[in-house]
């Protein structure tokens, strides 16, 4: 893993990690994907992919989301400001065009990059991910745990609000289902790596990202013109299925699969046959 710090018109940094021209195992890579982290995570690959990504061809670049690791905080970003960073990134490694795979709050972040970047982004992948907040005909808070839902609550409210749930927030784990504690305790152990550095210094990126994901994303994902699918856990309890059916029924020629048995993070079982999505749909 390559990792690097980019410094952006105004003196911020996004911190950069890469796994190389040459791509896992050596090989020279078919595919370019840009991996968008969940909340709070830092920006780090996805390890549990790396086997199936050599395989592939598929070389992943990343960054630390602004707040998280070693990038620079930037208060009141939207959703929307992830694709002029992930267009930095790919211009500063020389990358024209990529492929954008999104977990969780991922999702949304990854989905702007595709809506805005049409140029670009070839094919997205979106794991467990949010619908905008206020969609229509959705019922945003519907089905997640009391404890997700009020610090998304928290933040609809505004950054003191959202700063003074988190003083006092503690960790739930009936946010995860069984198969989720299962996939935590197996290859997804991986989480301790992203979450713990995320949070070191504090939530800051976390309170940053929740205000985003409680507020108009600043695209509109109805605009999205390459290929979308959408991965979904029926039993989701932190980001409820409904988001992705919503999700899949806006974005053009969405397709959406949906694991009944599966919760927020056991969806990630379904990620190498999304790889495999994304190598088919580009070629």
């Amino acid at each position: 893993m390559i990792e690097t710090d980019l410094e952006l018109d105004g003196g911020r940094g996004l911190h950069v990690y890469d796994t190389g021209a040459e791509g896992l195992e050596g090989i020279r890579p078919r595919l370019t994907v840009l991996w968008q982290h969940g909340t709070p995570n830092i920006g780090t690959p996805p390890g549990p992919l790396f086997r199936d990504s050599a395989r592939l061809g598929i070389r992943w670049v990343s960054y630390d989301r602004p707040g998280y690791g070693g990038s620079t905080p930037r208060p009141g970003r939207d959703v929307a400001s992830a694709a002029g960073d992930a267009g930095a990134v790919a211009d500063a490694l020389g990358i024209g065009r990529f492929a954008v795979v999104g977990h969780s709050g991922g999702g949304p972040h990854a989905l702007a990059c595709a809506a805005l970047l049409p140029e670009r982004v070839l094919a997205v992948v979106s794991v467990a991910g949010l619908a905008p907040f206020g969609a229509e005909g959705l019922d945003w808070f519907a089905g997640m745990t009391p404890s997700g839902a009020a610090g998304l609550r928290a933040a609809a409210g505004g950054r003191a609000a959202k700063e003074a749930y988190e003083a006092d927030a503690a960790y739930d784990p009936e946010m995860f289902t069984p198969a989720d504690h299962a996939a935590l305790a197996g290859e997804w152990s991986w989480f301790d790596e992203v979450v713990g550095p995320a949070v070191a210094d504090g939530p800051g990126g976390l309170i940053d990202d929740d205000l985003a994901y409680a507020a108009p994303w600043g695209c509109d994902p109805a605009r999205v013109v390459a290929p979308v699918l959408l991965l979904h856990g029926g039993e989701d309890r932190i980001v409820p299925s409904a988001h992705g059916r919503w999700l899949a029924d806006r974005c053009p020629g969405a397709e959406l699969r949906l694991a009944p048995a599966d919760g927020h993070v056991s969806v990630l079982g379904g990620a190498p046959a999304a790889l495999e999505w994304l190598v088919d749909r580009v070629g």
